[in-house]
């Protein structure tokens, strides 16, 4: 779900050297708090609108047109929506509800035109004298969801659901050892088997006597948890993502380490586990290079000292069993509106938060972890006080290259720009839309891929939305 800025839409083609863009009318926004894009099924592309109490689908057709609009009937005791996953034929909603103190996590299964087909009570997790902050979790497939929250910051309640077959997987409750959520780093993960992989980042921290460790917990939904740990050979971890490698049956890990500080990124790293044996696993770290930091910091003659104002963003694996490292460099700055005055409190002054998003970075890895290729992409983004929704990136996949398309500048009037990176690392930038007289201000963050050559990305401008069609031709 994505917090709501604003709305807008119009109808429209316009194309674009290789593209055909298309854009739906305004639809304008009163008292919603959230949207989201659910995909396209059967030539129909579905917009979810939450307005808390209220909840509605929209239809689009392929021209962007809108065909129709239904409201969805929930449980009436304050359900909250927590996502979606759908499939070419039907999508699925997931939602919590409150009945006589217990709290009811429940699934609903619609087809394309959003009438009920079938509903399932998942779990009823028992009483609870507070609303859970529940997790979603989807495997790569979407055919598996794992839903979990933490009970006192220390019991993990946990449940696996199958989507196809709309039935329960498991139900598990655990307390990890001396664990507290929040102040223990954690990573969820569900592979399309329905297994459970929670990963706990331990003593990162820079000691004499201890040394860094993943302690991974594994659940079949059979048997007990089990647990085994990877030690990170005295290196400390500054940012890392996990990810299910459903093909090769790997857990795959990779992010950014620090050598003394936790704080200060002076490399990446790789990991694989065998997940028939989780004895036989890999590690690799590769130190910065001058190129890479000169690439990224936009300087010559630099030293290794460690870099803080950088972000792992996402992995994508590759079919060989190797992985690329995507990440970005990120920072905000927080800062009185009010001009200084040693002499005297202003309580009308507010807080102004500066975002930036800045160059992004590609390192392709092969299965042993040795570096194959890697990319710095420049990008210059800047805004206030918008939560930074209209910065970053949306990755677009295909068979034979990456897209990244983004905001040049985070404005009224602006260019959109795409970088097109190919398999062994070669890349392109384009130009590819200007919004000068469109009034469009495009969420790259929030997009949607629907097929091999076609994204929707939202457009929010003055409590309007708009939906934005790209079909690369």
């Amino acid at each position: 779900m994505k917090p709501l800025l604003t709305l807008l839409v119009c109808f429209l083609l316009y194309g674009v050297r290789a593209q055909t863009i298309s854009m739906s009318e305004d639809i304008t926004l009163r008292n919603e708090i959230a949207y989201e894009l659910i995909g396209e099924m059967k030539g129909q592309l579905l917009l979810f609108r939450n307005r808390n109490l209220e909840f509605e689908i929209q239809g689009f057709d392929r021209q962007m047109k809108l065909g129709w609009s239904k409201l969805l009937e929930l449980d009436k005791r304050t359900p909250v929506v927590l996502g979606f996953t759908h499939s070419k034929s039907d999508f699925t909603l997931f939602y919590q509800y409150r009945n006589r103190g217990n709290t009811v996590l429940k699934a609903h299964r619609y087809d394309p035109g959003a009438n009920l087909i079938d509903s399932v009570t998942i779990v009823n997790w028992g009483y609870l004298f507070y609303t859970p902050n529940m997790q979603v979790v989807r495997s790569e497939d979407k055919s598996k969801v794992l839903f979990y929250f933490v009970e006192r910051q220390t019991i993990v309640k946990a449940a696996a659901f199958d989507v196809n077959s709309m039935k329960l997987l498991w139900e598990k409750n655990f307390m990890p050892d001396d664990f507290i959520y929040g102040q223990d780093i954690s990573h969820f993960l569900v592979n399309n088997d329905g297994h459970l992989f929670m990963i706990i980042e331990r003593d990162n921290f820079r000691a004499r006597k201890k040394v860094h460790y993943y302690e991974i917990y594994t659940f079949t939904g059979e048997g007990d948890l089990r647990s085994f740990n990877v030690p990170l050979e005295g290196k400390l971890t500054f940012d890392v993502a996990f990810v299910c490698d459903n093909l090769n049956n790997r857990l795959v890990g990779a992010g950014l380490y620090g050598e003394k500080d936790p704080e200060r990124a002076n490399g990446y790293f790789y990991m694989g586990v065998d997940l028939t044996d989780n004895k036989k696993h890999l590690l690799r770290f590769e130190p910065f290079d001058e190129a890479f930091l000169s690439g990224l910091l936009g300087k010559t003659n630099v030293s290794n000292k460690g870099l803080d104002e950088i972000t792992v963003r996402e992995i994508v694996l590759r079919k060989d069993g190797g992985a690329l490292l995507i990440g970005e460099r990120t920072k905000q700055l927080f800062r009185s509106s009010a001009a200084y005055n040693r002499t005297y409190y202003d309580p009308s002054s507010r807080s102004v938060v500066d975002y930036y998003y800045d160059d992004m970075f590609v390192i392709s890895l092969h299965p042993d972890g040795a570096t194959h290729w890697k990319n710095v992409l420049p990008k210059k983004q800047y805004s206030q006080d918008d939560d930074g929704v209209y910065s970053s990136y949306f990755l677009f996949k295909t068979t034979g290259n990456l897209r990244f398309l983004f905001n040049d500048e985070i404005r009224y009037e602006n260019t959109v720009s795409e970088y097109i990176v190919n398999g062994i690392g070669e890349y392109d930038r384009n130009s590819i839309l200007s919004t000068q007289n469109l009034e469009l201000r495009l969420r790259f963050r929030d997009a949607i891929q629907i097929s091999a050559n076609e994204l929707v990305v939202p457009s929010e401008r003055r409590n309007r939305l708009r939906l934005v069609k790209f079909i690369y031709n």
